[in-house]
């Protein structure tokens, strides 16, 4: 069917009875009687050659035709509500629904947003944290900030920033070590990525000693615990920088692990906005002048 002939206000009529099943609460919704509504709604089925709706004592029924083209409008209609929905004091707003692993949302990114929102007043940020595990498509995601090695499947991922982890205890905590051979008597708190100490101890020709305690899904928790002399754990450099500079933690020993990246990714398959290019462009900038300092 050819745009200029799309019945639009038929098509409107039948989105909103469809949701409600109701010709008097749709006619409620759409400002009109419900003797308008039913002739719409008429209207279209005489157009289509099909019969939509079925009425029954409680309301109505959609017919197995009515159940393919309901969702088809809701989604549309959704669509150009929220496109209008962007223009607001005679400007547009892009929305991004961004992920961000937790620790890099608290202790980098929020610290910043205002400096990007100064700058780019017509980008709204929607942040939703997570433990590193993301889905991009399925949580309805734009961008994601992750960690890792920058190499997933389907997904566009530009560097940000080194995630090098140093080895981070309070300072009374510290008293207690003398030399690395030291480390095996105090608590090592654990990050879910189980070979990060054996790694650590192995890049100082030694075994890594048996681990015990919690595990840890961020490293601001293992940072948190550290500070209150809980143990010794290992964090990024370019994240908690900051906590060393107010004492809350100090390095022991400055061993650096390589331990991966962060990274801004976004699907292959979906085009980057004006918005996200800005966000992109900012992101990098700062990660670049912040890690330049940090290791």
């Amino acid at each position: 069917m050819d745009r200029p002939q799309l019945p639009l206000n038929a098509l409107r009529a039948f989105e909103v009875a469809s949701r409600h099943l109701n010709l008097t609460r749709a006619a409620i919704e759409l400002c009109v009687t419900q003797a308008a509504l039913s002739h719409q709604i008429r209207g279209l089925e005489e157009r289509l050659g099909v019969t939509l709706f079925r009425r029954v004592p409680r309301g109505l029924v959609l017919t197995e035709e009515g159940i393919m083209l309901a969702p088809v409008l809701t989604r549309i209609f959704d669509e150009m509500s929220g496109a209008l929905d962007r223009f607001s004091s005679g400007h547009y707003h892009e929305t991004i629904n961004l992920g961000v692993v937790s620790s890099f949302a608290t202790e980098w990114l929020i610290p910043r947003i205002e400096d990007f929102q100064r700058l780019h007043p017509s980008v709204d940020l929607r942040i939703h944290t997570n433990n590193n595990r993301v889905d991009l498509a399925g949580e309805g995601l734009d961008l994601a900030i992750r960690f890792g090695d920058g190499s997933w499947h389907g997904v566009a991922a530009t560097r940000l920033m080194s995630g090098a982890m140093m080895l981070v205890c309070s300072p009374e905590t510290a008293g207690r070590l003398r030399r690395i051979e030291d480390l095996p008597s105090i608590p090592l708190l654990r990050s879910y990525r189980a070979s990060e100490w054996e790694r650590w101890f192995a890049s100082q020709g030694l075994p890594a000693p048996l681990l015990r305690g919690p595990v840890f899904d961020s490293s601001l928790a293992i940072a948190e615990m550290a500070a209150r002399s809980y143990g010794a754990g290992l964090v990024p450099v370019v994240l908690f920088a900051p906590w060393l500079q107010n004492g809350r933690l100090v390095r022991p020993f400055d061993t650096v692990l390589a331990a991966g990246d962060y990274w801004l990714t976004r699907l292959h398959a979906s085009p980057e906005t004006a918005g996200q290019a800005a966000f992109r462009e900012w992101l990098t900038a700062a990660c670049a002048e912040d890690e330049s300092g940090a290791i």
